[in-house]
């Protein structure tokens, strides 16, 4: 088999693995408050690559890990990114009406109940990883909240979102688009590449090599999500495209033109596979990860 179909397979299974460990762990409570459990259900379950989830069971792998445990954490930041989504697509943000080939949170519920939905989401991933079913290490939980609200918040995340709202109709250099890009969605997939070396007790050498790994997937994963904005329908995506373009955001694509943008995330998807040199073929779904985020059309 090729590399790319068992990346495929290994995708596939961990998906499988971690919609599992979701399900067990958003359970429909009691009374009316399940509404918008009921919501949080929705935005997480059921659909997605799962590419953050992977990245944090194959870091994992890599130092031998428990799977229950790396699940925990692979399933708190779909919760993350599930909530990230749920807020994105509410129409003071990006208003998108469709997520993952289906409607999104709010106009399947309403956009009060999205709002919480999120809220919660968000809560519960933070909650999670200081369970001590995740870890039975005090300071392993600690560093994992700790990375993970500095991936989410405004120093990642959300300060990304916020510069992207403040970028619309204004003319930005590659170098701020590449700042914007790396803290809205680069910092999330950096911290997914990371967890499991915290995961695992990994010495400092590793956990650096894994967050360059997690960084340059992340930017070429974005330069990837902008050309497929430019170049696929939204039947295809399972999201609506040509977004951007519409909105006056500037992207490297937009800015670079599209070979050479291509170019660039190709040469950043070699960078990643180079920081895993020092790892041994424990690491070969993660090196076939750096070339599909790149070659993937949805």
């Amino acid at each position: 088999m090729t590399e790319m179909t068992l990346l495929a397979e290994a995708l596939a299974g961990i998906a499988a693995e971690v919609e599992l460990a979701l399900d067990e762990l958003l359970p429909l409570p009691e009374g009316p408050e399940a509404r918008v459990v009921e919501a949080m259900r929705y935005a997480a379950l059921g659909g997605g690559k799962r590419m953050r989830a992977f990245l944090v069971m194959e870091t994992a792998r890599l130092f031998g890990v428990d799977r229950r445990c790396a699940a925990r954490v692979a399933a708190s930041v779909e919760m993350l990114h599930a909530y990230s989504l749920v807020h994105d697509d509410l129409p003071a943000m990006d208003d998108d009406d469709m997520r993952r080939g289906k409607p999104s949170t709010h106009k399947a519920f309403d956009e009060a109940t999205a709002i919480l939905a999120g809220d919660a989401l968000l809560t519960r991933a933070m909650e999670l990883l200081a369970e001590p079913d995740t870890h039975d290490s005090a300071e392993a939980r600690c560093e994992l909240v700790m990375a993970l609200g500095h991936a989410s918040g405004a120093r990642g995340m959300v300060g990304g979102q916020m510069i992207d709202i403040l970028a619309e109709g204004e003319t930005l250099t590659a170098e701020q688009i590449g700042r914007l890009q790396a803290l809205k969605t680069g910092r999330l997939i950096q911290y997914s590449a990371e967890a499991g070396g915290i995961l695992g007790r990994a010495n400092l050498h590793q956990r650096h090599a894994l967050m360059a790994y997690g960084r340059d997937v992340g930017a070429a994963f974005q330069i990837a999500d902008d050309l497929l904005d430019v170049e696929v329908s939204s039947e295809e995506a399972g999201k609506a495209t040509g977004k951007d373009a519409a909105a006056g955001k500037a992207t490297l694509v937009s800015i670079l033109g599209i070979d050479r943008a291509r170019a660039q995330a190709e040469a950043l998807s070699a960078q990643a596979v180079h920081h895993l040199d020092s790892f041994d073929d424990k690491a070969s779904h993660l090196r076939a990860l750096a070339a599909f985020v790149v070659a993937r059309r949805s």
